[in-house]
């Protein structure tokens, strides 16, 4: 049997499966690079007002470890830069969407049964490849004509189009390796998501060296956003990079391929543990099951999130006086990005709606989890036990609330701490940067809300969750410094936040959006209990 046979019709079930999806996610990420054009223009309308927001933000590390190494100020420099974080957000969605057809399928059982009939081995591999390579490939060409149509260079334009795809391609082929090595979906989503944290702190660092001339410049080759950034759009094209893309990615393809020549089907490289035949006494309830599925991910998003806050806090001091020396136009930008205060406010506070941003991702994902339970069919045996829905339910919502929660009270409390340490004001810093963080948990809620009021009334579409926070994040870090309309920027749920630390603390915003949370909640629930389950 030829190594593709029958992957033209799987290469059509997963279109037909993500025939909403896809346009979704491409219209945004051509949209996106468009609405900085106007924000750029509307906000730095000449050469001189941009060449002074390039001055002040090319020497922001911070910037630099977030958005890449700013070139130049021209406009199509400025667009390119700060489109780095959407070539991060190709990149995992391209790793998920190849996982979600190659070892989702597997660990459902629905791979054996295509199997089964006359298709190849290898035919589902091959379909993912090609559709989410496909799909990254006209996203990159959209966005490059959408550029040109904005009377920016034809070359430039190709270029930062061409960069999504680049990560597109890379991270899909890495997403390929992971779904050989693990005999979980989950596993090779973690293995993935690693993948992207480690190539965009390479890619950090080796920017930094660049930008300041006195670091390891070479650690951006290390990792796959370099290389979308080397392609140099709009700063003297370096089309000689797509080669070596091309090269990376037929060798992680081959790297799979091979991997899942020498595995057996339903298994990873990685052999999971047998479990022991009884269960522990204490896992005999929902909540100790619901613990056991979200206690991986919770310590290790906490112990993330420790770390961040770590380092926020001991940067956050030195910044400020970097920001202080940088001249008023320094002074204005942060005072968009974080509101009133010092500049060690005006920095801390973007840094806690971000924070803001990450937990609510993490919400909706518990969330996922129970709706993936449900779908894969472990929820069906579950309830057939005393156990009614409203407790199966309320174990993992616990999670999806008390989760966050518990996230928010590590970044805050170790950012306090540091930046207390820094200052020698521990008992100043700690509480007012931990409530900083934790007025950001009535939005995380709401978020969580209306995960599972999607879940409880229309199951197929939780996951569309990510695409409320994709706008808010969109809105969360352009609108105020762009100086786009206030109509705008009040779309985004966090505006609603008090502007913690240095802004004036609001009660009613927060309890508002704490009764939205619980309304969400509650409407999950009553649909949850009347519908039919599953919902495939």
């Amino acid at each position: 049997m030829n190594a593709l046979d029958g992957a033209g019709k799987l290469i059509r079930l997963a279109l037909r499966r993500d025939r909403v999806l896809l346009p979704l996610w491409t219209v945004f990420c051509v949209t996106v690079p468009v609405v900085f054009v106007g924000a750029f223009n509307g906000a730095y309308p000449t050469a001189e007002a941009r060449e002074d927001y390039y001055e002040t933000s090319v020497h922001t590390r911070a910037f630099t470890v977030v958005y890449g190494a700013l070139k130049g100020s021209s406009l199509g420099e400025l667009v390119a830069w700060r489109s780095g974080v959407l070539t991060c957000l190709v990149a995992i969605f391209a790793l998920l969407t190849v996982i979600r057809h190659t070892r989702t399928e597997e660990e459902a059982g629905r791979r054996e049964l295509v199997g089964a009939t006359a298709v190849s081995r290898h035919a589902d591999l091959a379909a993912a490849l090609i559709v989410t390579c496909g799909a990254s490939l006209v996203l990159g060409l959209l966005s490059a004509l959408t550029l040109i149509g904005q009377d920016l260079p034809v070359a430039g334009s190709l270029a930062l189009g061409l960069g999504f795809t680049v990560a597109g391609w890379l991270f899909a082929g890495i997403g390929a390796v992971a779904a050989q090595l693990t005999t979980g979906a989950g596993g090779a989503r973690a293995i993935g998501l690693t993948a992207v944290g480690v190539a965009v702190t390479l890619r950090g660092i080796g920017d930094v060296g660049v930008q300041s001339g006195d670091g390891p410049a070479w650690v951006l080759w290390l990792s796959p956003f370099g290389w979308s950034e080397e392609l140099r759009p709009y700063s003297g094209e370096s089309w000689w990079v797509l080669a070596l893309v091309v090269a990376g990615f037929a060798a992680l393809t081959a790297l799979a391929v091979s991997l899942s020549a020498r595995r057996d089907l339903g298994n990873g490289m990685f052999q999971a543990r047998p479990g022991p035949a009884d269960a522990a006494p204490g896992l005999r309830s929902p909540l100790a099951l619901a613990w056991r599925l979200h206690r991986g991910p919770l310590v290790s998003r906490t112990a993330g999130l420790a770390l961040v806050g770590l380092a926020v806090g001991a940067i956050s001091e030195s910044l400020g006086a970097l920001m202080e020396n940088s001249g008023s136009t320094a002074r204005e930008v942060l005072a968009r990005l974080g509101g009133p205060g010092t500049l060690v406010d005006q920095f801390v506070a973007p840094m806690m709606t971000m924070l803001g941003l990450i937990c609510s991702i993490f919400a909706v994902q518990a969330a996922l989890l129970l709706r993936n339970e449900e779908r894969d069919g472990r929820a069906e045996p579950l309830l057939a036990t005393p156990v009614d829905r409203l407790r199966w339910a309320g174990s993992h919502l616990a999670f999806a609330l008390l989760g966050p929660a518990l996230g928010v009270l590590a970044f805050g409390s170790v950012a306090g701490l540091t930046h207390g340490l820094n200052t020698g004001a521990v008992g100043r810093e700690l509480p007012r940067l931990l409530g900083a963080a934790l007025v950001q948990l009535p939005a995380i809620w709401v978020f969580t809300g209306l995960a599972f009021a999607l879940f409880g009334l229309l199951p197929r579409l939780v996951a569309g969750t990510f695409a409320v926070l994709l706008g808010t994040m969109v809105l969360g870090w352009a609108a105020q410094e762009l100086l786009l309309g206030q109509w705008v920027i009040n779309l985004s749920v966090f505006q609603h936040v008090p502007q913690l630390p240095g802004g004036q603390m609001a009660i009613l915003p927060l309890v508002v959006m704490t009764v939205s949370a619980a309304v969400l909640v509650a409407v999950g629930l009553v649909g949850l209990s009347r519908r039919d389950m599953p919902t495939g």
